[in-house]
């Protein structure tokens, strides 16, 4: 049997690649993990000394406000030495390849690498790369690789759902837009089955949504009231444009008046549903102003929780794992 690359050989997560494949008690842990460093932000000096002396490097080749900034303070926070390397201006815009990077930051004594980047697999061939070589002490956190996943907002989410709903038993999810090419989407619907969701919905155009979904044991809706009905849960995605080939969309307003969420169309949820989307937002688009500042929106909360979330990766990938 093929051993998860995430895993060490006693079962320990030594690497965050995916969401799939960890275990209910694996995400438990993390979630809980997460909520311990939830009043770290609150205090006057916020910082704990658990990664005091260790070097992460942020390898970002794809843009990021979020991810790449709260993965900053989250190391910070932890005390770490964070070095944020700029790859439009670094060797790889030379000719370097990836793994002659890697192997670069290595002897630097890189502990931990955070990465980006926009080819599905690359932080998968880094672990690979590491393993070969004799350096599976030094952690890799996937931090978004193209269509495939994005493991740490998909923890983030799992957090937000929890903190709101108090559990995962009985609740329906929606997912709405470009499932297509959204790796939160991936992320989440793994987390989703594995916490124990009772419906996973995902809805949008034919063509921004793939067509094995099913296999995930997920819904698919076309009609956007009837895959809100009675949802818990609604996750708003953005439509990536950058990622389009071909004519997949009519038009962003097109899109709106079909699959834009708005507070008429939220009726057909559960009054207290809770409205989440991963940002950027692309308001007048996948979600309405009003919808996105409104009361049922937790969108800023994601964020704050994001952090706490990447604090509790980072620890629990240099402590032993999960």
């Amino acid at each position: 049997m093929m051993l998860d690359p995430q895993l060490d050989a006693d079962g320990n997560l030594i690497h965050l690649l995916s969401t799939e494949g960890l275990s209910r008690e694996q995400l438990t842990r993390l979630l809980d993990t997460g909520a311990s460093f939830l009043g770290v932000s609150d205090r006057d000096v916020k910082k704990v000394p658990l990664l005091r002396g260790k070097s992460v490097f942020n390898l970002f080749f794809e843009n990021s406000t979020r991810t790449r900034t709260t993965f900053e303070i989250a190391a910070k926070r932890l005390s770490a030495d964070v070095i944020n390397l700029n790859m439009s201006t670094s060797s790889t815009a030379k000719g370097e390849t990836l793994l002659d990077t890697v192997d670069n930051l290595c002897a630097m004594h890189a502990d931990m690498f955070v990465v980006r980047h926009e080819s599905s697999g690359a932080p998968h061939l880094i672990v690979d790369h590491l393993r070969r070589t004799g350096r599976s002490d030094i952690h890799v956190i996937n931090a978004g690789d193209g269509r495939h996943g994005h493991p740490t907002q998909g923890l983030l989410d799992m957090y937000t759902i929890r903190h709101y709903k108090g559990g995962f038993e009985g609740l329906n999810v929606a997912l709405i837009g470009d499932i297509l090419h959204s790796r939160v989407a991936r992320s989440d619907i793994h987390a989703l089955k594995t916490l124990g969701a009772a419906s996973i919905r995902v809805i949008g155009p034919q063509t921004l949504i793939p067509t094995d979904i099913e296999s995930l044991g997920v819904e698919v809706h076309r009609d956007l009231n009837s895959g809100l009905k009675d949802c818990d849960v609604v996750i708003a995605l953005r439509l990536q444009r950058e990622r389009m080939s071909g004519a997949l969309l009519p038009s962003a307003t097109e899109f709106h008046d079909r699959y834009g969420l708005t507070h008429e169309r939220l009726k057909a949820a559960k009054p207290d549903a809770i409205v989440m989307h991963p940002g950027p937002m692309n308001r007048g688009v996948e979600i309405d102003s009003a919808v996105a500042d409104s009361p049922r929106a937790v969108i800023l909360p994601q964020v704050t929780f994001g952090i706490a979330m990447r604090m509790a990766v980072m620890s629990v990938l240099a402590g032993g794992g999960a």
